[in-house]
């Protein structure tokens, strides 16, 4: 197995692993969800492995993006020096090269179990949900905060937690921007497994080994049959998505948003 920055692989017998470790929080930039891609192809062109399992260290699965990273910042204040134009950087790097390799996640071929521990936000939840199946607790959280933000949903979630959870739930996710536990989210079948939290990485390595004992070939085509298209339309919804919030994140409202969380305060939006 490579080894990683910001991740842990292993392999377990027909199953790989792959463990973010940025603690506690485990904020994402285009570093990590390279990293995810490039393990999940090097999973692929194992013979041996059949499935894997996505998990973190700490107390969240995944928060989604620092909005308030001192990198991001520097940038944008260069950026605005220069009168830069095109898609705005962040600590994500530019926008749109995340979600080139987002979409190499769901171009993966074998089945994949999240192990959700904790929250899972924003383009934490994007990561969620790109697995095939997720296994969680009632600590867990569940939250497309973008519009809390000022922003617009990203990660291709516009396409995928609609066809996970229907269309009127994930309009109400995305509207509201609420915490979604994970005893609802187990209902609403955005989870598909409730376990007690310190159970959750074994129940996602059962899952993962029950899937493994499986014919490889028969997973392989049968996974393609089922999400043949996905990933075409994880990349259609990103190009809007990126239009959106490159859009949306040069308002004010945008700027009040990422201030408002950090300052855990109600937002004071004037539609600008």
């Amino acid at each position: 197995m490579t080894t990683y920055k910001d991740i842990g692989v292993e392999k377990v017998g027909h199953v790989g692993t792959i463990e973010i470790r940025r603690p506690p929080l485990n904020f994402f930039d285009i570093s990590l969800i390279n990293q995810i891609a490039d393990a999940l192809d090097e999973f692929d062109r194992d013979i041996e492995i059949r499935a894997s399992v996505l998990s973190a260290q700490g107390k969240a699965f995944c928060a989604g993006a620092n909005f308030q990273d001192p990198a991001r910042q520097a940038q944008e204040a260069k950026e605005a020096e220069n009168k830069a134009k095109g898609d705005p950087a962040d600590s994500l790097g530019p926008i749109n090269h995340l979600y080139i390799q987002a979409v190499r996640i769901f171009r993966a071929k074998k089945p994949i179990v999240a192990a959700v521990q904790g929250a899972a936000i924003g383009g934490g939840l994007g990561l969620a949900v790109s697995a095939d199946f997720r296994v969680t607790c009632p600590e867990a959280r569940f939250s497309a905060n973008f519009t809390k933000l000022g922003f617009h949903p990203g990660f291709g979630l516009t396409t995928t937690l609609p066809e996970l959870i229907g269309k009127n739930n994930a309009e109400l996710m995305f509207y509201t921007s609420r915490r979604v536990t994970g005893e609802e989210a187990y209902k609403w079948g955005l989870a598909n497994e409730l376990v007690p939290q310190d159970q959750v990485k074994s129940a996602a390595m059962k899952l993962a080994g029950e899937i493994a004992e499986c014919s490889p070939l028969g997973l392989l085509s049968t996974r393609a049959t089922m999400r043949a298209g996905l990933a075409d339309r994880v990349m259609a919804a990103t190009n809007h998505e990126l239009a959106e919030q490159t859009r949306l994140r040069a308002t004010e409202d945008f700027k009040e948003g990422v201030k408002a969380t950090e300052e855990r305060r109600a937002a004071n939006f004037r539609g600008r």
